[in-house]
C-alpha cells in the first residue's frame, strides 16, 4: 500500500470515526435526557433525532452509530498494520476493501432508509456514509492481491498477531472495547442520572418569562374540576415519550385530582392510523395505542401502559398481541380493533389540529410544549396551579 493510499484511508477513517463518535454521543443524549436538542436538528427535513430514533437508527438495540465507531476503528488499525514494515502489508487493503465492501450495502440501505422512506437528511448519517464510500474507493484502488488469497492471508496474519505481544494487547482492547459499548449503551431506556436540583430564584423568575411565550390553545377536554390539566399526546416506541413517562409519573403522583388531572392521548408516529404524519417511524405504535384503549375499558390502561414502555425495544405487533392478552387481559384483541383504532384516529387527529407534529407533545392548561427537564415539567405545574388560586 502506498503512503498515499495509507493518508487518504487514515483521513476517511478519521472522518467517519469523528462522525460516528459524535453521532453515539448524540444518540445516547437523545435517550437520557427528554428536552435534548442536538446541534444537527435544523429543521423538519435537516435532522439527526428522527433517524436516530426511528427504527433504522438501531439493531437489536444497539445504535448503528457504534457499529459505525468500530467500523472505522477497526478500518484505522488495519491501516496501522498494514505500513511497509510490517507483515500484514500487502493484506491489509484486501482487509479493507472487504470490510468497506460489507459497510457500502449498510450505508447504501441507511441512504436509502434516510431519503426515500424517512425523507429526512441527517448531516452526521452523510458524513459517514461518504467516509465509508472513501474506504470503499480508495481501499479498491490499492489492494493488488486477488481476494480469494484473503482467508488464507487472514490466517497466517491472525498467527502473526498472536506472537507479538502489542498487537494481542491491541487486539484484545479493540474487541473489549467493542464489546463493552454493545453491551453498556442503553438500548432505548433512559439513563438513570441524579435528581435535578431546584430552580433558584432567578430561574424560576426566567421561566416564567419562557412559560409565558409558549404557544396556547383551546384544548378540547374537560378538566373536571381540577386548576391544572396536562394533556400528553404520546407514541409508545417513542424513546422520549418512554424517558418523560419515568421522570414525570413521581411528579403527577403527588398532586391531587383536584388540583392537576392528567390524560394520556395517542399520536403514533405511523400514517396507517395518524393522517397528521407522512412516514412510518414506528410500525408497531398503532396496534400499541389500540391496545391501550381496549385497556382503557378493562381498568389495565395503567398497567399495559408500565410494560410497552419497560419493554418498548421489544414492541412489535405481534409482542403488543401477547401483551394485550397476557398483561391487559385482552383476550379479544382482533374483534374490538376495528373501534379501537378509530379512536385512536380521532385522539391523533385531535393532537394535529391542537398543532402536535412530534412526540411526546404536552399541553399545560393549554400552553404546548415538547419534553422538559422534570423541574421545568413541576415548575409550570406550579405556575399554573398559584395562578388558578
Amino acid at each position: 500500500m502506498t503512503a498515499l493510499a495509507r493518508r487518504l484511508l487514515a483521513a476517511f477513517g478519521a472522518l467517519g470515526l469523528a462522525a460516528s463518535a459524535t453521532a453515539t454521543w448524540v444518540h445516547y443524549q437523545l435517550l437520557a435526557n427528554p428536552d435534548y436538542s442536538s446541534f444537527c436538528d435544523i429543521n423538519a427535513t435537516v435532522s439527526c433525532k428522527q433517524a436516530y430514533l426511528s427504527r433504522y437508527g438501531s439493531v437489536a438495540g444497539v445504535p448503528v452509530a457504534v457499529g459505525g465507531v468500530i467500523f472505522f476503528t477497526l478500518v484505522l488499525l488495519l491501516v496501522w498494520a498494514g505500513r511497509r514494515d510490517r507483515p500484514a502489508a500487502d493484506s491489509a487493503p484486501g482487509y479493507i476493501f472487504a470490510l468497506s465492501t460489507a459497510g457500502l450495502a449498510v450505508v447504501l440501505y441507511l441512504g436509502y432508509a434516510s431519503f426515500f422512506i424517512l425523507k429526512e437528511v441527517c448531516p452526521l448519517c452523510v458524513t459517514t456514509y461518504l467516509a465509508v464510500i472513501g474506504v470503499f474507493i480508495i481501499s479498491g484502488a490499492a489492494n493488488v492481491m486477488p481476494m480469494s488469497q484473503l482467508p488464507a492471508r487472514a490466517g497466517r496474519d491472525l498467527r502473526v498477531v498472536a506472537g507479538r505481544p502489542l498487537a494481542l494487547v491491541i487486539a484484545f482492547l479493540f474487541l473489549g472495547g467493542s464489546a463493552y459499548a454493545i453491551v453498556r449503551f442503553p438500548k432505548g431506556q433512559q439513563a438513570v442520572a441524579p435528581p435535578a436540583a431546584a430552580l433558584t430564584i432567578d430561574q424560576r423568575s426566567e421561566f416564567e418569562r419562557w412559560w409565558d411565550l409558549q404557544p396556547k390553545v383551546d384544548v378540547p377536554y374537560p378538566k373536571d374540576g381540577a386548576k391544572v390539566l396536562v394533556v400528553k399526546f404520546n407514541d409508545y416506541q417513542c424513546p422520549p415519550c418512554k424517558q418523560t413517562y419515568y421522570a414525570y409519573e413521581p411528579i403527577l403522583a403527588r398532586y391531587k385530582p383536584s388540583e392537576v388531572k392528567y390524560l394520556m392521548k395517542h399520536f403514533p408516529l405511523d400514517p396507517g392510523c395518524n393522517p397528521a404524519v407522512r412516514n412510518l417511524l414506528h410500525p408497531a405504535a398503532c396496534d400499541a395505542a389500540a391496545a391501550a384503549v381496549m385497556a382503557r375499558s378493562n381498568g389495565t390502561f395503567d398497567k399495559l401502559t408500565a410494560w410497552f414502555f419497560g419493554h418498548q425495544e421489544e414492541l412489535s405487533p405481534a409482542t403488543v398481541r401477547r401483551a394485550a392478552k397476557e398483561v391487559a387481559g385482552i383476550a379479544d384483541f382482533d374483534s374490538r380493533y376495528a373501534g379501537a383504532i378509530q379512536e385512536v384516529k380521532a385522539e391523533a387527529a385531535e393532537g394535529g389540529a391542537l398543532g402536535t407534529g412530534s412526540t411526546p407533545t404536552f399541553f399545560i392548561n393549554g400552553r404546548r410544549v415538547g419534553g422538559m427537564a422534570p423541574q421545568h415539567f413541576e415548575a409550570a405545574i406550579e405556575l399554573e396551579l398559584k395562578r388558578q388560586k
